[in-house]
């Protein structure tokens, strides 16, 4: 099957899928429940592993191997920073039926930030080879960075976009119905959510600095690559609500995490001298994220004791 083809697939299965998830089943602001979100992160998994067969049939074996390798690997980073997320909202005390909504527009934007992210690392890896190390050493700095992180901070106020932001537009202090502008006396004001929205963007385009060269170490076929991202990113806001009561369960998942990040990294810098085949790769993901998430289970974080009263 050509590439046209392939592309041109892909492209009517992710437009159909947003229209009908805002569109139709989320066109009213509504909190979601544990329920819901389980049965669409569910519905977003089976559509990305029937697209996975459909990789099979129209590239092959190797390139089907790739996209899983890939998702799961995507999939994996973007539970950790679901957590950031969650910070953000709690800053903004965002109400939770426009969580959704915000999440939504959110990824829209990150459909396009990785597209530039992935067009740009090709380019770099194919005129500038060396730059395979430079990307396998940033991914090891990553990971061990990631294993001694302690405590994840929201600081909107310092975010630069948001600086920007203010100085065109007055903001509200009411989210108007979940709108992101509205006018008051004639004037154009912003409401928090453009703000909140802002920050979220901000923030997906540092996690594709270390999700990006990470796929890179797996598969070097653009198509693979930004499949297997939108993919993993499409289920995140799903997967955003199922986890949001759950997410201090799998406290041990960031060294998993870390673990990962090195690993790819390593596979980057040896990768002209060793081949490792996306197989091992793919069953290395998921048994360290098996391990991390089991040794959640079995040794639940410690809640901190109260401080005493003066």
């Amino acid at each position: 099957m050509s590439d046209m083809l392939a592309w041109s697939i892909f492209g009517v299965i992710v437009v159909v899928l947003l229209a009908l998830d805002l569109g139709v089943f989320h066109r009213k602001a509504h909190e979601i429940k544990m329920k819901e979100a389980l049965i669409w992160s569910a519905v977003w998994i089976g559509v990305a592993l029937l697209f996975n067969v459909g990789v099979y049939f129209m590239k092959g074996k190797e390139l089907a191997v790739q996209f899983l390798a890939g998702y799961l690997l995507e999939k994996s980073l973007s539970v950790d920073n679901l957590f950031v997320f969650l910070l953000i909202f709690n800053y903004f005390h965002l109400p939770t039926k426009y969580q959704h909504e915000v999440l939504f527009w959110g990824i829209i934007g990150a459909l396009v930030f990785r597209a530039i992210f992935i067009v740009c690392g090709l380019g770099l890896l194919h005129y500038f080879s060396w730059m395979i190390y430079v990307f396998g050493a940033f991914l090891v700095w990553t990971g061990v960075k990631l294993a001694f992180e302690k405590d994840k901070k929201v600081e909107p106020e310092n975010n630069v976009f948001v600086k920007m932001f203010r100085r065109f537009f007055p903001l509200t202090n009411d989210y108007h119905d979940g709108k992101f502008f509205v006018r008051i006396d004639g004037v154009l004001h912003a409401t928090p959510l453009i703000v909140i929205l802002l920050v979220v963007e901000s923030t997906d385009i540092v996690f594709a600095v270390d999700s990006i060269p990470a796929v890179l170490a797996i598969s070097r076929d653009a198509f693979i690559i930004y499949t297997s991202n939108v993919f993993a990113i499409l289920g995140l806001r799903a997967l955003y609500f199922a986890l949001a009561q759950l997410m201090k369960l799998f406290h041990h998942l960031h060294y998993g995490l870390s673990l990962i990040l090195v690993l790819i990294g390593i596979k980057m810098i040896v990768a002209h001298f060793v081949h490792i085949p996306t197989v091992v790769t793919l069953g290395t993901i998921f048994l360290i994220l098996t391990v991390s998430v089991v040794a959640s289970l079995i040794w639940p974080q410690r809640e901190e004791a109260p401080n005493p009263r003066p």
